[in-house]
């Protein structure tokens, strides 16, 4: 693993002077301003503020209240870039090149700081990178079977996970307080969660079935996730392992796409590949979470009698199917088509990206539930006159 790297300087990226914002906005000359650019990756900043969007010439970086383009990097015919993540607000982002003419290897992390328009670090592996996650402290590289833990400052390694096959590049860290670090186990259905500081390892059994999707609360003491069948989600405390609540998201199969947990950790929100955007509401008692309650069964068996009967809601009488909780609000979208989700940073709100460059901006009653209203809507790949 070779790397190069040079100091990193963190300087905000959304400077109130827009003058600041057009000079940092300079297309490749031999780019086509009406040419619709094919998305390759969506992904929100740590705090859902912006995302930033990776396409087959380059990249784009918005914000998402209210919604603007920040600015955006096109590298033309060649520039292909399959991952692209953020670092909160600041001029440093990570890439992974992809698509058909990527413009860098698909095994190399390019550490990219915009205020130089240039590359300050590569990280080299011998296979694909599947995934990565960045800390302001720390960077987290995913291959199909590894996991790379990475200081930042130096681009030290401090840490290797060997996982079970992981092609999606699953991994999720909590990005406030202890680094909390949570990615698929060596076990079907099942998800190992480290905690830096203590140095403790928690395997936790979360499913029968493989993992498709997972994420955790800012600072990692929850952990929700979704099986490949996609009907129940199900929400842990990362501390001890145990099973704090769960949730159906449906009857019949689904791909979970995105989950994602309001900032107090009161709503998760669920996208699948059935066109539908749930919220559900967490009964999730925080003050539980300080005490590490080892009578947790959940290690062996989820969903074993003991588990349950701690969760409030669950009535013992009824069949496995009404005891877990609906969604109090719902979003259609297209249906088949994977949708990204966070929560707004107004109260009861939710951002949806679309792979096909749809961006919505929602409210959920939290009180009657039901369908959300739609706020607004924009389709980010278009030219600029659309917004």
């Amino acid at each position: 693993m070779s790397h190069s790297h040079t100091p990193q300087t963190l300087i905000p990226l959304n400077s109130p002077e827009p003058d600041d914002t057009t000079q940092t906005q300079t297309p490749a000359s031999n780019s086509d301003p009406t040419r619709i650019p094919t998305l390759l990756h969506v992904s929100f900043n740590q705090d859902s503020g912006c995302f930033a969007a990776a396409t087959d010439h380059g990249f784009r970086i918005f914000n998402c209240d209210p919604f603007r383009e920040i600015f955006r990097r096109d590298f033309g015919p060649g520039g292909g870039i399959g991952l692209v993540h953020m670092l909160f607000r600041c001029n440093i982002l990570a890439f992974v090149g992809g698509g058909p003419d990527p413009r860098y290897p698909i095994n190399k992390v390019m550490i990219w700081d915009d205020h130089q328009s240039r590359c300050i670090g590569e990280l080299s592996f011998r296979s694909e990178v599947k995934g990565v996650r960045l800390r302001r402290d720390q960077i987290v590289v995913v291959l199909g079977h590894k996991i790379f833990v990475y200081n930042f400052s130096d681009l030290k390694v401090l840490h290797q996970i060997e996982t079970i096959a992981n092609p999606k590049g699953l991994c999720e860290v909590s990005h406030s307080g202890a680094m909390v670090l949570a990615c698929p186990g060596l076990q079907k259905g099942q998800i190992r969660v480290e905690h830096y500081t203590s140095k403790r390892t928690k395997f936790i059994m979360a499913h029968d079935s493989r993992i498709a999707c997972f994420a955790l609360t800012q600072d990692g003491r929850l952990l929700a996730t979704a099986s490949s069948k996609g009907t129940l989600v199900r929400v842990f405390n990362t501390l001890d392992g145990s099973l704090l609540q769960e949730v159906r998201r449906g009857a019949d199969r689904a791909e979970i796409y995105s989950l994602a947990f309001s900032q107090t950790a009161q709503w998760l929100a669920v996208s699948s590949d059935k066109g539908t955007v749930h919220v559900f509401n967490l009964k999730v008692d925080s003050g539980l979470l300080g005490n590490d309650r080892s009578r947790s069964t959940s290690e062996s068996n989820p969903s074993s009698p003991k588990a349950l009967s701690s969760l409030s809601f669950i009535k013992g009488v009824l069949p496995k199917y009404f005891s877990s909780e609906w969604s109090v609000a719902q979003f259609r979208l297209p249906e088949g088509l994977q949708h990204a989700v966070a929560f707004g940073h107004q109260k009861n709100t939710i951002v949806i990206l679309g792979m096909d460059g749809s961006f919505y901006r929602c409210q959920f009653d939290s009180a009657a539930g039901g369908e959300m209203t739609q706020l607004e809507y924009y389709n980010f790949l278009k030219p600029e006159e659309t917004f």
